[in-house]
């Protein structure tokens, strides 16, 4: 009987082969570069020719002046992120379930999930438009009740807001879905007998919804404790300039002017090893965290 379940599970794992192959090729393969950041590499000499400098990079890179100011903006744009792309998406989809008419729902549901689906290069170049201080149609709607227009993208003061904004536009839509997917799980008697109670609908949603979203919520909220340091580099690299490096100037972008544009490899690759081992201890605790509050598990 053994034998046979697991024959009978052969072609499932023939279908995971292929993408088991690029996996193994594309991330795990090039793990092997690691050293560099251990060594002052010079391509010429490759990996294994470069001499061992030992943690000389990881003492370089901590003592830039700037290094600090990059690492407060990568936790503070993403904790922002994660907070918002927490509370934003809640509340719409409470809203949506008020809604009674199907077809209007899902009209709305699926407005708000196109901008998911566009790239930043696109994003990048609208937003770029519409935020124009001089033509921008945000700052002629500012200009026509008698204030004076504002650079978002270029004043620092304003720079990681109109990041955190920008994102949960373009991302919302899909973390309401998940959610919307959870409020089909309550039993709609329970609505019911609230109801029969005199019960209101935002005591409905306080006392019934809310709680029945709340596996959910704990979830998605400790998953995403995985992403304290990811603060979106395509976002970031699409909408920024030298104006707004004091307070938009993130980990992923430090490591490409630093590796691609100023050819310090091994430095780069220092600052990369230093984001995936703290990454991995955020991943590791949050995964304990969902399985402790949340009961979820992957293995």
């Amino acid at each position: 009987m053994l034998l046979k379940k697991r024959g009978s599970s052969v072609p499932l794992h023939l279908m995971i082969l292929p993408g088991f192959v690029l996996l193994f090729i594309y991330h795990y393969v090039p793990m092997g570069g690691i050293v560099i950041a251990f060594e002052k590499f010079r391509p010429a000499d490759g990996v294994w020719g470069s001499p061992w400098i030992g943690l000389d990079n990881f003492r370089y890179v901590f003592q830039l002046p700037n290094f600090t100011q990059v690492l407060w903006n990568t936790t503070y744009i993403a904790l922002l992120k994660i907070i918002v792309g927490l509370i934003v998406p809640i509340g719409f989809s409470l809203l949506l379930n008020e809604l009674r008419r199907v077809w209007f729902k899902r009209t709305i549901q699926t407005m708000i999930y196109l901008p998911h689906f566009l790239s930043w290069v696109i994003l990048g170049g609208i937003l770029i438009d519409v935020l124009s201080p001089s033509q921008g149609i945000v700052n002629m709607i500012i200009r026509s009740f008698g204030f004076d227009p504002i650079f978002f993208l270029g004043d620092n003061s304003w720079f990681p807001y109109v990041l955190v904004a920008t994102n949960e536009w373009k991302e919302f839509g899909f973390a309401t879905i998940v959610y919307m997917a959870a409020l089909t799980s309550i039993d709609p008697a329970q609505y019911e007998a609230a109801a029969l109670d005199g019960a209101s609908r935002l005591r409905q949603a306080i006392h019934i919804t809310l709680p029945g979203m709340l596996p959910i919520i704990i979830l998605m909220a400790t998953l995403s404790m995985g992403q304290i340091l990811n603060a979106g580099f395509e976002q970031v690299f699409n909408l920024y300039s030298p104006a707004v490096y004091q307070s938009g100037d993130i980990i992923d972008t430090f490591v490409y002017r630093i590796g691609i544009l100023e050819a310090q490899y091994g430095v780069a690759t220092a600052v990369g090893l230093f984001k995936s081992a703290v990454s991995f201890v955020f991943i590791s605790v949050s995964y304990y965290l969902a399985y402790r509050l949340a009961n979820y598990r992957i293995f």
